[in-house]
């Protein structure tokens, strides 16, 4: 599933196509939203945001599509006319005069009030925004001291995004080995060093890989790798889908297991308990 740096990079390709733009035809093509057909022609679209992994799309008739690319979905910004999602299923298509965003794929769209959005059941739950320049590292060691949270174990909660809008799995892994913390600590557990420099590296991993389009090992070291031969995806990581392969701070091989429903990616050299 995209999380938020890619999201993030999405919003700015399809802002950069259509934001400020006046919409020729907007289609909806999922049954449910059909009734929608026609009435975003002619409006101009206002902004384009996102908020964690959704993205919002705001137009003039005080309505706004709000969208989330679950595991599938997949953004598109291309000229009127061209439809290159091959065999994907096409849910939205945004037309202005001089360029297209399509929605490929995706299964949760829908239209909300713009003034309405804060009551939609997935952003009113939705945590600080680790991209968003607003949100600091103190906030988020406060709430990793909270009750809500200061008693569950890291890989269980890290990409719940009502404690921060944006991880997935990913990011968890760099994050938690960046920190040198075992996904089964809790945050009680944790001295306030490691607390600080937990809460720190929840905002500099995800918006390093927003810049770098999605490098959270370390830059200098991903482009040595990258030199040498190896592929984007295999320099990209520090332990992400590297199980087997020795760490790169102390060597030990690389292990996976199940946390949260999901594998989870660590060196049991720099993350034991």
């Amino acid at each position: 599933m995209p999380e938020g740096p890619e999201i993030r990079r999405a919003r700015d390709k399809i802002a950069a196509a259509v934001e400020g733009k006046t919409a020729t035809r907007v289609i909806f093509y999922p049954s449910a939203l059909k009734r929608w057909n026609g009435r975003f022609d002619g409006e101009r679209i206002l902004a384009v945001c996102n908020r964690g992994k959704a993205l919002l799309t705001h137009f003039a008739n005080g309505y706004s599509i709000y969208s989330h690319n679950q595991l599938y979905g997949r953004w598109l910004v291309t000229e009127p006319g061209e439809m290159p999602g091959g065999n994907r299923q096409l849910r939205l298509a945004i037309h202005t005069a001089r360029m297209s965003a399509l929605l490929y794929s995706a299964s949760d769209i829908a239209i909300w009030p713009s003034g309405e959005l804060h009551n939609h059941p997935f952003l009113k739950k939705l945590g600080p925004d680790v991209l968003e320049e607003s949100t600091a590292a103190q906030e988020i060691h406060q709430r990793l001291r909270s009750t809500a949270y200061s008693k569950r174990q890291l890989g269980g909660f890290l990409a719940d995004q009502s404690f921060v809008a944006g991880l997935g799995n990913y990011l968890r892994c760099e994050i938690l080995f960046a920190a040198g913390l075992h996904p089964r600590q809790r945050p009680h557990e944790l001295s306030e060093e490691q607390c600080r420099l937990l809460a720190e590296k929840l905002l500099a991993l995800p918006r390093q890989s927003y810049k770098t389009r999605g490098i959270t090992n370390d830059v200098r070291r991903a482009e040595k790798l990258m030199e040498a031969g190896h592929s984007f995806e295999q320099a990209r990581f520090q332990v992400f889908r590297r199980a087997g392969e020795p760490c790169y701070r102390c060597g030990s091989r690389i292990i996976q297991e199940k946390q949260g429903g999901q594998a989870c990616y660590l060196c049991p050299g720099c993350q034991n308990l």
